[in-house]
């Protein structure tokens, strides 16, 4: 496990007081590392999560040469350019039972989707191609190929051959395919376990009387549910209070108890309260602990470190600034964690619909809406204010545009990358 100084060490250019998004981003990926402990669980408890060791398929699927569809099958080889050919039907091959009949060079055989192809049939014709004439069919002349509508033998996947790696995400296909090779079971890496809480005295909980100068914890709920769509195993630690007693208390039943801990709130230059001392004291002093002043917008502040076996994630306090931070950092990191193979979320390229100011220097993830324009091109357009205090414009939103750090303005027409929320959160 390294520390943090040894990252440092091995980044060009890393600097806490002024560190750029895709340096944070090196950072996380070289510091963090996948639990070890896996779990056999049954299939459908597999869906979301991680595959703990590579799956070699059992058997060839599918198992024997078949029919891709309904029609008629035959030697391909009596096929001639130019000319119709002729067969006369010897039976019917119906699916889930071999035919046991036998065939000369000029029939054919009535074959119905997912049919085990019987030795010497290699083409399907589609019964909607042939003129049929009671007991014979007539194939038109250049209506295909030798070989055609024919699956093969293992053709999905080959017996003793590699079916899912170790790492791949359990998603609804792989659920299928592992059902496919009579899989039952599956072995799995165990779930990550994940506390968080928000901080400060200025932080209402829900059924609170409201009073001047405070507001209601939004963050907790964000980052719930932004957590269950991950699939961990959620600790909610509620507020806490901006006292060095009860902080320490927080960090310490959270690290004793999960892999991860995140905090909204209390990580910014020059704030009063005392969540960054307690941070640094319980994570060992500063060799534990980094305060970041990330050069992006918005979710300038973060700190990253560890306590004890725990990694901890303290983010801004802002609602915006929080959502944008864990998509942009705390996510992958966590992926990583859970032993996923690909952390990265594919960015999609849309043409902007509007003129952005922004000078190269930082990172900015703007709340948008992706659309398809009348012919065909993805278009995206700003939802408007985009203060990082602003939540209802990630309500409005259905991705981030993201400019990178070098990147000036953008032009009406010109392409940006866009990080969707479907799927994400």
């Amino acid at each position: 496990m390294k520390t943090l100084e040894q990252v440092a060490a091995s980044l060009q250019g890393y600097d806490p007081q002024a560190l750029r998004a895709d340096t944070a981003q090196q950072f996380l990926q070289t510091l963090v590392t996948p639990v070890e402990q896996s779990e056999l669980v049954e299939l459908k408890a597999a869906l979301g999560r991680v595959l703990a060791h590579d799956v070699v398929s059992p058997i060839d699927v599918p198992a024997h040469d078949n029919s891709a569809m309904d029609g008629f099958a035959f030697n391909g080889a009596l096929l001639q350019p130019g000319q119709p050919l002729v067969l006369d039907i010897a039976g019917t091959a119906l699916a889930g039972a071999a035919w046991s009949g036998t065939i000369t060079s000029t029939q054919c055989l009535k074959i119905m989707t997912g049919a085990v192809m019987p030795a010497g049939l290699d083409t399907v014709v589609p019964q909607e191609l042939v003129q049929t004439d009671g007991q014979r069919i007539t194939i038109p002349a250049g209506a295909l190929h030798q070989g055609d509508n024919r699956r093969f033998k293992g053709e999905d996947l080959a017996k003793d051959k590699p079916a899912l790696m170790a790492g791949a995400r359990i998603g609804p296909a792989a659920l299928g395919l592992l059902a496919s090779l009579n899989l039952a079971q599956v072995s799995v890496q165990r779930k990550l376990q994940v506390a968080f809480f928000s901080t400060g005295d200025e932080i209402l909980s829900l059924g609170e009387s409201p009073r001047e100068g405070a507001v209601y914890d939004s963050n907790r709920y964000t980052l719930f549910g932004l957590l269950t769509r991950m699939g961990v195993e959620v600790l909610d630690m509620g507020v806490v209070r901006d006292d060095p007693a009860a902080l320490e208390a927080a960090f310490g039943a959270a690290a004793s108890q999960a892999d991860a801990i995140i905090t909204s709130g209390g990580v910014s230059v020059g704030e009063a309260d005392h969540t960054k001392a307690v941070m640094k004291s319980m994570a060992g002093g500063p060799s534990g602990v980094a305060f970041w002043k990330i050069a992006m917008r918005p979710g300038r502040p973060m700190a990253v470190g560890r306590i004890g076996n725990a990694m901890l994630f303290g983010l801004p306090g802002n609602p915006v600034a929080v959502m944008v931070t864990f998509l942009a950092f705390v996510r992958p990191a966590l992926l990583q964690m859970m032993g996923c193979a690909v952390q990265g979320t594919p960015m999609l390229k849309a043409h902007s619909m509007d003129p952005i100011r922004k000078k190269p220097g930082r990172t900015e993830y703007q709340r948008a809406v992706v659309q398809t324009s009348s012919d065909g091109k993805l278009q995206v357009r700003i939802t408007g204010q985009q203060g990082s205090g602003v939540l209802s414009s990630m309500v409005a939103a259905n991705g981030l545009l993201v400019l990178p750090h070098d990147q000036g303005n953008v032009a009406i027409g010109q392409e940006v990358d866009v990080l969707m929320f479907d799927g994400v959160i």
